[in-house]
Parts: structure tokens; C-alpha cells; sequence
């Protein structure tokens, strides 16, 4: 299992993986009635369905303490215990679990990716591009990484960088659910509007309805003086984030250029109370 980290913040199954590597044990194989239990725990392991972090830390915990299975069925069990933390936001024990999967086998790559994921979200932005370059030095072609390393570039403002991390991680993986948006809300920044707003509109297109996508467009629209699509696209990314600051202080921007101070004042005046500093990050972005 794989994690992603979307910058204005996936899974892959390794069930059947996970599955062979037990199955293959001298312990099952010599006594097969714990079979029953290893499956069970191989599912909640590998967090398949609808499964909570804490049923997906208990399965791993199980299949761990059994010490039955190889070195690389262990490395990924503690990868997949490490999700679960992730999910949990409880980063110091995942990024453990990640560098005990790691000093197991060291040729598994997506430790090292999803131990960037839990440092960029802990908000330490180099480590989080230490371990994405890790990921990437293993395997040129792991565009999650690359989409992730972007995401920890944009955090750093270093846009430039950003912009060719996500224009890699599309090429090698266009299906990437966070990419399109990602390149979107970095040609924003960067004033390449145009194409920016082409990001934006293949991210909807593909079936990303969500807050950050209209978000981002909502940026785009705002440099480009379009004030009402800019409103309109902010107010359905407060549908679904009604909290989200940077589309209340873009909206508020939006509305005073429209000459509705009370509304500006009023968004502006929420977003600021989310987040303090919202105004030097709309600086930044060339929107003021």
C-alpha cells in the first residue's frame, strides 16, 4: 500500500501480495489451521474495504508478533502499519514503522515514499523530499513519488520545482488522482494561466469534484480578472470545505473587486481567523 499527499491536502492494494508471502511460510505450511486467522489479518492488514485504521494497525500488529513470515513480508506489514498511522495523524509511530520496513528490505520503494508522506504532513518539507527522493533513486519511474515531491516543492514555495515534479508525474502516470490539480495550482502561481486553467478543467473532467480542484481554478479566474467565475468556483469549493481559507480570502478578494465590501470584509475576516497568514500566502501567489 501507497500513500499519497495532496499538496492542497493512494492506495494500492497489496492484498494479494501479502497473501503469497504468508501463504509461502514453513509455519502454514507445516500446520495449516492458523490459515483461517493469517487471512483475516492479511485482510485487515492490507486495509481491504472500508477497514479503520485501528482494525488495519491491529491485523499488521498480529502478523508482525507471529514472526512466521519472511523479512519481506514483514517490511510490508510494518509499510501497512505505517498507513494506518498516517490515517490516524499519528506520524512519529508511522514513520517508525516506515524505517523498520526499510531496514528490512531495502529495495522496496513505497516505505520510502510513504515515509515522505508523513513528514511533509508533520510539515517537515526536506525530509519529506529526502525520502520522495529515495523513492525516486529506486524507481525512476514512480510517478506517485514524483506527484508527492512536488507537493512538499509547493509547500517550500519553490514553484519552479514543483511544476517539473508534476509535469513527470504525468507523463508517467496521467491517472494519478491529485496531479492534474497539482500542475493546475502551480501554473497559477507561476501566472501560465491559460494552461493552468486547461490542468484544472482535465482535473473536473476526470472526475476530481472536489474542493481543492475549484480552488485552484477559482485562483485562476482571480488573476485573470474573471470575478464572477471566480466567486462561482469558490463557493463550490466552500461546498464541499466550508472552511477552506484560501477560498474564503480569494472570494473576498473576488467580491471587493466587485465592490461588495461587506462581503469581502466578512470572508476575508473568516479566512484570516482559519489561517493567520492567509494574506501573505495570496502575496506570494500574485493575486494582490
Amino acid at each position: 500500500m501507497e500513500m499519497s499527499a495532496n499538496a492542497r491536502t493512494t492506495t494500492g492494494g497489496v492484498a494479494p501480495i501479502l497473501v503469497l508471502l504468508l501463504l509461502g511460510s514453513p509455519a502454514l505450511a507445516q500446520n495449516p489451521k492458523p490459515k483461517d486467522n493469517y487471512l483475516k489479518n492479511i485482510e485487515l492488514c492490507s486495509g481491504s474495504g472500508r477497514t479503520s485504521p485501528e482494525a488495519r494497525i491491529d491485523g499488521c500488529t498480529a502478523l508482525i508478533d507471529a514472526g512466521e513470515g519472511k523479512t519481506t513480508t514483514l517490511a510490508v506489514a510494518y509499510n501497512n502499519r505505517g498507513n494506518a498511522y498516517t490515517a490516524k495523524e499519528d506520524y512519529d509511530r508511522a514513520i517508525q514503522d516506515f524505517d523498520r520496513s526499510i531496514r528490512l528490505n531495502r529495495t522496496y520503494t513505497k516505505p520510502f515514499n510513504n515515509r515522505g508522506v508523513a513528514y511533509l504532513r508533520k510539515g517537515e518539507y526536506d525530509l519529506a523530499i529526502n525520502a520522495f527522493d529515495e523513492a525516486i533513486k529506486l524507481n525512476p519511474n514512480y510517478g506517485g513519488a514524483f506527484a508527492n515531491r512536488a507537493g512538499a516543492y509547493l509547500k517550500k514555495h519553490e514553484y519552479d520545482r514543483a511544476a517539473r515534479d508534476y509535469d513527470e508525474a504525468i507523463r508517467l502516470d496521467p491517472n494519478l488522482g491529485v496531479v492534474w490539480n497539482g500542475r493546475c495550482w502551480t501554473r497559477a502561481i507561476l501566472g501560465a494561466l491559460q494552461a493552468a486553467l486547461e490542468d484544472c478543467n482535465k482535473a473536473l473532467q476526470s472526475g476530481s469534484n472536489d474542493a481543492a480542484t475549484y480552488d485552484s481554478r477559482g485562483l485562476i479566474y482571480l488573476k485573470m480578472g474573471q470575478f464572477g467565475a471566480a466567486i462561482d468556483d469558490y463557493n463550490s469549493a466552500l461546498r464541499f470545505d466550508p472552511k477552506l481559507a484560501s477560498a474564503l480570502y480569494g472570494r473576498g478578494l473576488a467580491k471587493l473587486k466587485q465592490g461588495d465590501k461587506a462581503g469581502s470584509d466578512s470572508d476575508i475576516s473568516a479566512a484570516k481567523t482559519i489561517q493567520a497568514e492567509i494574506g501573505d500566502d495570496f502575496t506570494c501567489y500574485g493575486a494582490w
